[in-house]
């Protein structure tokens, strides 16, 4: 039997990287799965893995939603709902950053980094707890990252709302623990995707790998397994944890 056989996931910001990973991962583990994509540009991306999935027996849709706006979150479980009729597990992947020195951050680079990173985390959190609180069963996974647990100069933005979302985590899993709903997150270091080209730039990726024990950086695969492992039955009593992915980056 596969890992995930019978249960229904929902992803955010999943048409490339760790999320597209993720929902690869999960629909080859038997889950049925909803996910989101929240720019035009990822369309194409996000139908061609539907249709692949699709092809192969998966009950699988995307939606074009905005994880940083509640209006939206609250619209997009409503018909991942109407779609799929449950939510078993539900995979806070959006994010974005936006790096400069405190000294030159705007408040409008700090707001937007904060409303898509944490915000959209409640928002979600929100609304799927109240039919997982009904089945009283239920998986909740927060994208974090080892700089919300480190801290990194030019960072303090994508920190903060990392370092958030660890706090969120604790305070849900004590919350909701009591209705069977575990709330973990994932904090990854490096992870090679298509918005982390820098890390092959020559000095710096020499600079990133002396700092990792095991030398390497992270596959967006090793992030969807740690994922998985929190999702399936695996993980059956662990919530309120952070799972660092990072190759020992924060030792």
């Amino acid at each position: 039997m596969k890992l995930l056989e019978n249960k229904i996931a929902i992803v955010t910001g999943a048409a490339r990287g760790i999320g597209e990973a993720i929902v690869e991962t999960f629909a080859a583990q038997g889950a049925a799965i909803a996910f989101s994509y929240v720019s035009d540009s990822s369309a194409e991306k996000a139908n061609a893995l539907v249709n692949k999935w699709t092809s192969k027996g998966v009950h699988i849709k995307a939606w074009q939603s905005n994880a940083g706006d509640f209006a939206a979150c609250e619209t997009f479980v409503g018909e991942v709902l109407k779609e799929f009729g449950a939510i078993d597990i539900c995979v806070n992947n959006a994010g974005i950053s936006k790096d400069n020195l405190l000294l030159r951050m705007t408040p409008e680079q700090w707001e937007s980094v904060l409303q898509i990173n944490l915000n959209s985390v409640f928002y979600m959190t929100k609304q799927v707890i109240r039919p997982m609180m009904k089945a009283k069963s239920g998986s909740i996974i927060n994208m974090s990252s080892v700089i919300g647990v480190m801290g990194n100069a030019g960072q303090a933005s994508y920190a903060a709302s990392k370092a958030g979302i660890i706090g969120f985590t604790k305070s849900v899993a004590k919350e909701l623990g009591s209705r069977n709903i575990r709330c973990n997150a994932i904090a990854p270091g490096f992870v090679e995707t298509d918005m982390t080209s820098y890390l092959h730039d020559g000095d710096a990726s020499s600079k990133y790998l002396a700092d990792i024990p095991l030398g390497k950086f992270a596959s967006a695969a090793d992030i969807a397994n740690t994922a998985l492992f929190l999702a399936s039955d695996m993980g059956s009593y662990i919530t309120g944890q952070t799972i660092s992915v990072c190759g020992g980056l924060n030792i």
